[in-house]
């Protein structure tokens, strides 16, 4: 049996000095943080386009996938769209109700780096 293909698969975004902020910041999760993520981000590769509640579009070109984890933490990871693939920008814990503006510049900024 062959595997689905994935719609829009997933890549980390890499600075210019080669690091990547998103994977650095699932290696600071817990294995299970970590597992769940990476569900909620394979949910979005193979189902695209995927909504509420695991994703959701933040407008200017960004979208964010949306985790429940453990203890009750929320976590986002913040992606765009380029060449076909989903470019995981940023990833946070949330602990406002509002997504705070000072992640969506860094995701911005990121994402400019990406598709200029």
């Amino acid at each position: 049996m062959q595997e689905p293909l994935k719609k829009l698969p997933a890549v980390f975004y890499r600075s210019p000095s080669g690091v990547e902020p998103v994977r650095e910041w699932l290696r600071a999760r817990s294995q299970e943080d970590r597992r769940i993520a990476g569900h909620d981000v394979g949910t979005v590769e193979f189902g695209w386009p995927v909504g509420m509640p695991v994703c959701r579009s933040l407008g200017d070109g960004l979208w964010e996938v949306r985790s429940r984890l453990t203890g009750g933490r929320i976590g986002r990871i913040i992606f765009c769209i380029a060449e076909g693939q989903m470019v995981l920008l940023h990833g946070f814990v949330k602990k406002t109700q509002k997504t705070p503006d000072k992640e969506l510049a860094l995701a911005l900024k990121r994402m400019k780096e990406v598709t200029r």
